[in-house]
């Protein structure tokens, strides 16, 4: 089961930033009183109350017609379809949704127009009234009531107050169990994901042996993500075909836009994503990109190479493409890598295993002996670098979640945690349990010495 995920939402300069990192505890998100800043949706990590949960901060809405306290930038203004494209997928994948509004600024004409677009959502929405420093803001923000969204918290994500008013009501809204569509859809879902013309649609017909999908030489042929349903041995499998994914700024406005939102919504509901490369052009930016979306949205990833049977080969020319490959996709290092053609159908039966395996590895789970083991030997190894005469010490670790798997490390000050010491300990525990082409999710929480 995926982990729940609350998303940030509201008009541009209202602290989403700023609360996003109060509430995961550090500075991921770029602050600044500039509308606009933050355009990409940005994932993180938190617990409350012993629920883990994902929060993902969003750009500022804007829908046509509305205004700003602080004018857009020319730059700013040239990005903001997609940054609002970019918030509506946070919506759609979100399990709660908090509105931000300005207490100071009170109820504007931005904040109703944002309002209008959560009531279209059946969604749980908590309105956070955020800057409510003093004891006139704090009254001030009962006058979000009137957008009709229901419970209205005030909060100062700058100090923190009425941060924990809005968990405990964040969590009394997550989902306590399955829906009953998601209990009844046990499959494993895999996408087949890449850029446009690299062969997606190919794969999904050779995979079923039948024409589901209409295949063409012309990119953007696929505009919706399609779904089909088949059993590999015994195990029920969802098959999800995808548009391709081009860079934001080549994304045509109209279906193309709302192709790409659909696959991206296929990746973020998926359990293994199936990469495809065109072994023609290797591994291109756009390729890169893709892959950039897979791992923001932490499904695991099987990368396949296609139109194998079209390169000149010898007896070191796949060794030779798979050291290019990982070298390109230094950051999914982990991932297997299979050479296929979807036209000839060569080793294309080694796909649907792999996933399988693939998302086997997702829900490995480590014993918490073993797992403080396997910590205390990597620090013996090689100790974390001291900050300002202060050195990073854990007391313990425990994986708390799996799909995907998620450690858990009681340390002295998690500020100290640096990424590349993160990355040290994410190797280590792949050492010893590789979880291929899964990736591991790194939380790190604060316990005083006197209480180890």
């Amino acid at each position: 089961m995926r982990r729940p995920m609350v998303a940030l939402v509201g008009r541009p300069n209202v602290g989403k930033s700023t609360l996003f990192n109060r509430l995961i505890g550090r500075r991921v998100a770029v602050v600044s009183e500039v509308p606009g800043t933050t355009r990409d949706r940005i994932h993180g990590d938190t617990e409350w109350d012993g629920i883990v949960f994902t929060i993902v901060d969003t750009g500022g809405i804007e829908v046509e017609g509305g205004f700003h306290t602080l004018p857009l930038s020319e730059d700013s203004a040239r990005f903001l379809p997609a940054i609002c494209a970019q918030a509506q997928i946070a919506i759609d994948a979100a399990d709660v949704v908090v509105m931000l509004g300005d207490a100071q600024a009170g109820v504007t004409a931005a904040d109703e127009e944002v309002a209008t677009i959560l009531r279209r959502t059946t969604i749980p929405v908590i309105v956070a009234a955020n800057k409510a420093e003093s004891r006139a803001s704090r009254e001030s923000a009962a006058d979000f009531y009137r957008l009709g969204l229901g419970q209205v918290i005030p909060v100062s994500a700058l100090h923190g107050t009425g941060t924990g008013d809005l968990l405990d009501a964040v969590v009394s809204e997550l989902p306590a169990q399955l829906s009953e569509e998601q209990v009844e859809d046990e499959s494993v879902k895999i996408a087949i994901v890449g850029r446009p013309n690299v062969g997606k649609s190919s794969l999904l017909n050779r995979l079923l042996g039948e024409e589901r999908a209409i295949v063409s030489p012309i990119p953007g042929t696929t505009r919706d993500s399609v779904d089909t349903q088949l059993a590999w041995e015994g195990t029920p499998v969802t098959l999800i075909d995808t548009a391709g994914i081009r860079r934001r700024g080549r994304i045509a406005p109209g279906v193309e836009k709302y192709s790409v939102l659909r696959a991206l919504g296929a990746i973020r509901r998926a359990d293994v994503a199936v990469l495809l490369i065109d072994a023609q052009e290797g591994v291109t930016s756009q390729d890169q990109h893709v892959a950039g979306f897979v791992l923001e949205d932490r499904t695991s990833v099987v990368v396949a190479v296609n139109k194998w049977d079209a390169i000149e080969k010898d007896t070191h020319t796949m060794a030779e493409y798979t050291g290019k490959l990982r070298s390109d996709l230094k950051f999914m290092d982990y991932v297997p890598v299979l050479f296929i053609s979807a036209l000839t159908g060569q080793r294309v039966s080694q796909v649907l295993p792999t996933a399988l395996h693939v998302c086997a590895a997702r829900h490995q789970r480590i014993p918490t002996g073993e797992l403080n083991r396997l910590v205390r030997d990597a620090v013996a190894r090689h100790a974390p670098p001291s900050k300002a005469g202060k050195r990073l010490k854990f007391y313990f670790t425990t994986q708390v979640a799996v799909d995907p798997p998620t450690f858990l490390f009681f340390v002295n000050d998690p500020r100290l945690a640096h990424f590349s010491y993160q990355r040290y300990l994410q190797n280590q525990i792949r050492e010893k349990h590789p979880f291929p082409g899964t990736p591991l999710a790194m939380l790190f929480r604060a316990r005083a010495e006197d209480e180890r």
